[in-house]
């Protein structure tokens, strides 16, 4: 199964991700973000952050899992390409994310994502996919 496809979009970029479960399609949806944002495959697993987040939905806890990850990306320099969730449930999650700060000698930033957005955001139970927007 593949993890994650990205789809057009006018002036942003979007994905759609897959899981065997919900949990799983919102670790590739955050995969498939840091790999708009850089080239995961040169991005180490050096660093932990214990990442936990609260919505009044679903589609809220997608929204504010990937921004949330994405505050690590601004304040920290963090890249993560691991995403172990160790709660998952309708309003609240909880995971360990693994990755390294950025080093410009090892990271090219392909775009520069500066949020998920709510436009089209989608949380299919029945076929455990997700889907996101992105502002770049």
């Amino acid at each position: 199964m593949k993890r994650f496809e990205l789809i057009e979009h006018t002036a942003d970029i979007g994905l759609n991700a897959y899981g065997k479960d919900l949990p799983e399609a919102f670790a590739n949806a955050a995969y498939g973000m840091f790999s708009i944002i850089d080239e995961v495959d040169n991005v180490r697993e050096v660093e932990t952050r214990r990442v936990e987040v609260s919505a009044d939905d679903i589609e809220g806890l997608l929204f504010e899992w990937l921004n949330s990850l994405l505050y690590y990306f601004d304040v920290e320099m963090l890249l993560f390409k691991k995403f172990d969730i160790i709660e998952f449930g309708d309003t609240r999650m909880v995971a360990n994310c693994r990755g390294e700060k950025y080093d410009s000698s090892r990271h090219q930033i392909k775009h520069g994502v500066k949020s998920a957005t709510y436009h089209t955001l989608e949380v299919d139970r029945k076929e455990n996919r997700v889907r996101v927007i992105f502002d770049i």
